[in-house]
């Protein structure tokens, strides 16, 4: 099996028995420190409800994004991710 679709469904198990959906979930992102990739990223959370902070690394040479946004199941925080991956030089954690 392919080790990104395998990550994802051993995801789907630990968010089906760690949460109750819906659920403020917390994702947490590290990207270069380059304004187009920030921005990039903050448009993936663009609901009003959504709680967004930045933190630039000490060297400056990254920045630490984390987002608590409302999601209805597993599979939209799934999609959310899939949806992250098309940003270069993004790493999720």
């Amino acid at each position: 099996m392919d080790p990104r679709k395998e990550k994802y469904m051993k995801l789907m198990g630990q968010l089906t028995e760690g949460f109750d959906w819906p659920s403020v979930y917390m994702f947490k992102f590290i990207v270069p420190a380059d304004n187009s990739k920030i921005a990039q990223v903050e448009s993936l959370f663009n609901s009003k409800e959504a709680q967004i902070s930045i933190r630039n690394s000490r060297k400056g040479n990254f920045v630490s994004i984390t987002a608590k946004e409302m999601m209805m199941s597993p599979e939209k925080v799934i999609e959310r991710y899939l949806e992250a991956e098309g940003i270069e030089g993004l790493i999720s954690l």
